[in-house]
């Protein structure tokens, strides 16, 4: 893994910026960057430090959670259940084609955004409704390292604004993040104490890359970043469909 340190660090930094400009996106490019020389989950292992300090950075805007904790906690529990599952079913072993996965997850993602497509999700279908949407994100977590889809479209569905919504994001990644550790953790092999170092040492480009997408937003059309944003993405996940399997 230290071959590709050079690659590690650049590639937080670059996810720290688009995540400070757009709000979301470091663990969606840190694992598709990271998948073209290593397999998914051994890119998220690297993942869990950084996505976890810069979520909380993001969560910390002087608000307290608690209300919106108590209004996603279905989403969230929905969350956790899925990636645990799937973890344990898996047994720490590695889905055949779990790259090709990545990359579709990526595609998917990606042509959501390009298009704008926005659903409505009502409150009262919010109770039965969110504990599907986290199931179906904590598996997708569970294979390819990725925690946006459908989380992302589904909270942009349930009428937040602005605020609410970054700041929703921000717990549910968090969450996922959590969930995501503990089920890497449970593996066994993905969180050994050399692998925690570069998590931890990625920490340091993502948080720099972060404060100048903050700075950067303010400089520059958000909506047109993100707009370049999917479409690299939509590259990426294509090149990791083709690719298939290491």
């Amino acid at each position: 893994m230290t071959e590709h340190l050079p690659l590690i660090l650049a590639t937080f930094l670059l996810a720290g910026m688009v995540k400070g400009v757009v709000g979301l996106g470091l663990p969606t490019i840190a694992v598709g960057l990271l998948g073209l020389v290593m397999l998914p989950m051994q890119a998220a292992a690297l993942l869990i430090i950084p996505s976890m300090v810069t979520n909380i950075w993001q969560l910390c805007d002087g608000r307290s959670p608690l209300p919106m904790l108590r209004r996603l906690w279905p989403l969230l529990l929905g969350i956790v259940v899925g990636t645990l599952t799937i973890s344990l079913y898996l047994q720490g072993a590695q889905l055949p084609n779990a790259t090709r996965w990545l990359g579709l997850a990526l595609i998917v993602y990606a042509l959501l955004g390009l298009a704008s497509v926005r659903f409505t999700v009502r409150a009262t279908r919010e109770s039965w409704l969110g504990p599907i949407i986290g199931a179906v994100t904590g598996a997708i977590t569970a294979v390819t390292g990725v925690f946006v889809i459908p989380a992302v479209p589904y909270l942009q569905a349930i009428g937040l604004e602005k605020d609410d919504l970054v700041q929703a994001l921000g717990i549910s990644f968090s969450v996922s993040t959590l969930a995501l550790a503990l089920s890497l953790g449970h593996s066994g092999e993905l969180l050994q104490p050399a692998v925690l170092g570069v998590s931890a040492l990625a920490l340091l480009p993502a948080l720099l890359g972060m404060a100048a997408g903050q700075w950067l937003r303010r400089r520059i059309s958000p909506e047109r970043f993100k707009r370049w944003f999917f479409i690299g993405l939509l590259l990426l996940g294509a090149d990791l469909a083709l690719r298939g399997g290491f």
